[in-house]
């Protein structure tokens, strides 16, 4: 239940929000805050008003278990409890002791006064989900930090440490400790200046040349940012802080509204509100009971593990790090002190930070090591008999209660589990490549994985800063299992007419990071190789291309050996086309007897998402994903999805089922198509055929 408490010290009220986890503007605590404030202006004993925020939290802003809600447009709106404050007869004061975002911002921006801990971070990030603050942010934000650093604060959506604004008229003062005595005394001071109370929107924005600022800003977010409008839409809004203050806050709310229907903000706030989701499982309450990760063991120190073993000395957990041979612990610990020293060359890290890090890394050729162990990741060589090995020896010496996980991307986890005996123990973490950079990580759910262990993994992630998705047993689990289907739409594609550069031109003008032919190549093309090797003998009905292999054949797997689908200059990653792959593509063509045709850039993007979209559709009806929203995040913090297109099912959604299920069957007539995998799958079959999408409930 959100509250506002209230509390004395001496003729000065307190004003607390409470309203957890991050003190939102939900209904009830706005309607509790403009209540609070005209009791305390109404009492004569009363000089000022200090507002802050319970725990360590000022305002995250607008509450948003209310979005879609009728409570989310009740009144008194944000806007009017922010009018309350600056309309009061009494100073109003905030004291920002932590973390004040969007309308929290907003809000203080509002009061008279403000005052914050060094380590307070503030900002407006509504950019991150398409729009522009819409509660006057964009107007009182320049009036107080100056139009620079307000554009690029706004703009970005990026957080500021208090500490590195203090200079500016934002803050009264910027206090190390005991931020609400501070909030206190300028409360204080301001009841007995003889002035009027001052307010933010009074103020002018003062640059020596800003029109040419607001105009060199406007062309370079054009340039960076072609397709997230809300960027050059909150440049828009800064350069009305320019005029009067009534006329800017008229023009920031038109811009606002704008953005709230344009696609590309809501495909943002999905995939907001998909990644909070995505901590939820189904069966397993919040108040799950946790078991205790104090240090944690990583088993194989190549790319792989010495990535995550990065993530958890980010955290400050103690990681024992296992190889086999002195030679690969000495190169992979070499490895992870390079990647740090790496990050404190750029700024990112101090020395010193670089030394606690790597003092929290225990390396070692001792197994046994392991047994005092919470938590320990296999990072081994994708082979089943490798994981066997593996597991044997960890269910000898993990101690009772240790979390047994793999870092499988395709083996069957379940498989696994039955290696020990206590399968209850074993869970599925897939890092991705580079592990201590990506935001992603698949937990996969074995039938026997205890609820404790997966609330403990799903809580780590979130200590580790990951984006964690649960996904059941099947091959490839969410991510892998699609994406072998884009790739083989790919290949086909190239068989068909396309060249390499033309899908890769299409699909990146779309959106996606990277194409697929400069991803496998980046990844290493033998990997996929040998999962093809693999499916020819477990699927032998499923139809691919073999002119991957053939490439292959050739020795050429990507930049690692300077050549794939492309060639590569020694020391440079650019991707350059290559004549050989050429000759090698017609050749195998007329092996396989096509002639080649036109193939259009949109025909490219509707056969590779369209197989991201029909695989996701099957996973969500077979019950390894939980929702839809989970495949999408998978998509969108794993595979370079574009966010603004908020995820491959949520695209489908936008394009409307029935229109994407029309097109699976025009592919699966084409000559020499796989007709099995065009049929929609029985979800989106069904979704189509009564108008839903796959995020209706």
């Amino acid at each position: 239940m959100a509250s506002v408490d209230a509390s004395r010290h001496g003729d000065i009220v307190v004003l607390t929000l409470n309203n957890p986890p991050v003190n939102g503007f939900g209904w009830q605590q706005r309607r509790q805050l403009v209540e609070a404030i005209d009791t305390a202006a109404a009492d004569p004993t009363v000089a000022g008003i200090v507002v802050t925020g319970a725990g360590s939290v000022f305002s995250g802003g607008a509450d948003i278990r209310e979005f879609g809600k009728p409570e989310s447009m009740a009144s008194p709106h944000l806007l009017d409890v922010i009018g309350v404050a600056e309309a009061c007869t009494k100073p109003v004061v905030a004291a920002i002791g932590g973390t004040c975002m969007g309308g929290g911002l907003e809000f203080a921006l509002g009061c008279h006064g403000r005052v914050a801990l060094a380590e307070a971070r503030v900002a407006l990030p509504e950019v991150k989900i398409g729009l522009v603050p819409g509660a006057g942010g964009t107007q009182r934000l320049p009036r107080a930090v100056g139009l620079e650093t307000a554009m690029n604060m706004i703009v970005s959506g990026e957080p500021v440490a208090a500490r590195r604004l203090a200079q500016a008229a934002l803050f009264d003062a910027v206090v190390e400790d005991n931020v609400v005595q501070a909030g206190v005394d300028v409360a204080r001071k301001l009841a007995a200046s003889a002035k009027p109370l001052p307010r933010t929107r009074d103020r002018s924005v003062d640059h020596p040349d800003a029109e040419a600022y607001i105009q060199f800003t406007r062309t370079t977010v054009q340039a960076q940012f072609p397709r997230e409008p809300a960027r050059l839409q909150c440049v828009e809004a800064v350069a009305g802080s320019l005029k009067d203050f009534d006329a800017g806050m008229l023009q920031e709310r038109r811009l606002f509204v704008m953005l709230m229907a344009t696609p590309e903000s809501q495909s943002l706030r999905h995939a907001f509100f998909a990644e909070r989701a995505a901590s939820k499982i189904a069966d397993v309450p919040a108040d799950t009971p946790t078991r205790n990760i104090a240090q944690v063991g990583v088993i194989g120190a190549g790319t792989m593990g010495g990535g995550i073993s990065m993530n958890f000395l980010n955290a400050g957990i103690p990681v024992t790090l296992v190889e086999t041979a002195q030679e690969a612990l000495d190169r992979g610990v070499a490895t992870i002190r390079k990647n740090y020293e790496n990050s404190a060359r750029k700024g990112k890290l101090t020395a010193e930070a670089v030394e606690t890090r790597m003092g929290l890394l225990h390396p070692t050729l001792d197994f046994s090591r392991l047994a005092a162990c919470d938590l320990v990741i296999e990072a081994v060589f994708e082979n089943m008999d490798v994981k066997r090995e593996v597991f044997e020896r960890l269910d000898a010496v993990a101690k009772p209660g240790a979390i047994l996980a793999s870092n499988t991307s395709t083996l069957d986890l379940d498989a696994i589990a039955a290696f020990t005996q206590r399968p209850q123990d074993v869970v599925g973490l897939h890092f991705f490549s580079p592990a201590n950079v990506m935001k992603l990580l698949e937990v996969v759910r074995g039938k026997a994985t205890a609820r404790d262990v997966l609330a403990t993994v799903m809580q780590l992630a979130k200590t580790i800063r990951k984006t964690a998705v649960v996904s059941g047993v099947c091959d490839g689990f969410i991510g892998n299992r699609m994406l072998e289907h884009y790739g083989r739409m790919a290949n086909f594609l190239v068989e068909e007419g396309a060249s390499p550069q033309q899908v890769d031109r299409a699909l990146e003008a779309w959106g996606m990071a990277m194409g697929p032919f400069r991803m496998g190549d980046l990844a290493g093309n033998d990997i996929g190789w040998a999962i093809r090797k693999r499916r020819y003998v477990e699927r032998p009905h499923v139809k691919y291309s073999r002119l991957a292999d053939r490439l292959c054949e050739r020795g050429r797997y990507g930049q690692k050996t300077g050549a794939g689908w492309y060639r590569y200059e020694p020391g440079r990653r650019d991707a350059l086309p290559d004549p050989e792959v050429d000759a090698l593509i017609t050749a195998y063509r007329q092996e396989i007897g096509i002639s080649p045709r036109p193939i259009s850039d949109a025909e490219i993007v509707e056969r590779c998402i369209y197989a991201l979209v029909n695989e996701g559709a099957r996973i969500l009806h077979e019950g390894y994903a939980q929702r839809a929203s989970d495949i999408d995040m998978v998509y969108l913090a794993g595979y370079g999805f574009p966010a603004w297109r908020g995820g491959p099912m949520f695209y489908a959604d936008t394009v409307g089922l029935y229109m994407v299920a029309r097109r699976m069957r025009q592919f699966a007539a084409q000559p020499g198509a796989d007709a099995d995998f065009w049929q929609p799958a029985p979800l989106l079959a069904e979704r189509a055929s009564q108008g839903k999408s796959f995020n209706d409930a």
